[in-house]
């Protein structure tokens, strides 16, 4: 398989209870947009996350063939499998998981499984993963397209290794998936790059990898997990920040309140907008027609227009 990461540097210098009742019937792909698999049959491949899915699609092109478990619209970091689910999985040629403590359940289902396990993948073996400054590990390496190029390549080899008859057809779409993955980062980086300020606001902190890849710092108001508060020091540590730097925007994003970025920004006079980390797309963005690309170049507009 080609080198896709050396052209990347080139160019840019369950389920927790004991007994599982296993039904037979495969979840279908309604959580991350897409149909059941034509004549009823199950998924050929089952993710965790939109993201994990949205890589899957492209290179199996075919999107129908790849289920997404978190629902539309729900927030990952707390769900857990139904049985349905987890028969999902059983059923699956191969189980995409993201990794790095997004889901918790993953250990329990697979050994519930035991021999009949299917094939699996952690998107993140391979990844140099950051932690915050509670200690607690990043999962949300898919924000930055440098790191999606990663993950992509080692879905495309898993895709490979659990469905060799189509390993040309693969390999097909990768080159494709590479080229718009490659041209998001060189735009995330002169984009970027341009800009004066530095430092963004955040509801969560979810875009560590994503300022780590392009030279920007994140200040997150509720840490890694988005349903922490802060507490009326670290509030009052955040308006002076927000003064100090001159931020002139609180990001939030669609799955977390927007109370307490609503109420720094009143008290700052800066602005609040909407920033997606991606952990699952909503149904109306999805009938949309929204994708990662199109989520991320939004989001590189977000980000252009309050960092200048």
């Amino acid at each position: 398989m080609r080198n896709y990461r050396g052209a990347l540097l080139t160019r840019r210098a369950v389920v927790r209870t004991g007994a599982l009742g296993l039904l037979g019937a495969a979840a279908s792909l309604a959580g991350c947009g897409g149909a059941a698999p034509a004549g009823g049959g199950s998924s050929k491949v089952v993710t965790t996350i939109y993201p994990l899915a949205y890589l899957a699609g492209r290179l199996l092109g075919d999107e129908s063939r790849v289920s997404c478990m978190v629902p539309a619209g729900t927030e990952p970091h707390d769900w857990e499998p139904t049985p349905t689910d987890v028969a999902a999985i059983q059923s699956a040629s191969l189980f995409v998981y993201n990794g790095a403590g997004l889901e918790g359940w993953v250990s329990d289902v697979l050994s519930s499984l035991g021999a009949e396990a299917p094939r699996s993948l952690c998107a993140t073996d391979g990844v140099a993963l950051r932690t915050a400054g509670s200690g607690t590990t990043d999962p949300h390496v898919w924000l930055a397209p440098s790191l999606a190029v990663t993950q992509a390549q080692a879905i495309a080899s898993a895709l490979e290794a659990a469905l060799p008859d189509q390993k040309d057809a693969i390999r097909g779409n990768l080159d494709a998936l590479m080229a718009d993955l490659l041209q998001l980062d060189q735009d995330y980086s002169a984009r970027l790059g341009a800009c004066p300020r530095k430092e963004i606001v955040v509801s969560h902190e979810a875009f560590g990898y994503l300022c780590d890849a392009y030279g920007l710092t994140q200040v997150g108001i509720e840490g890694l997990s988005p349903d922490s508060e802060p507490d009326a020091a670290r509030m009052a540590q955040l308006v002076d920040e927000v003064r100090s730097h001159g931020v002139t925007t609180i990001f939030f994003e669609e799955l977390v309140s927007p109370k307490t970025a609503q109420a720094i920004a009143s008290e700052t006079g800066a602005q609040v907008q909407e920033l997606n980390p991606l952990e699952g797309l909503t149904s109306d963005e999805l009938s949309a027609g929204e994708t990662y690309l199109s989520v991320m170049r939004d989001n590189l507009a977000k980000l252009e227009a309050a960092l200048s």
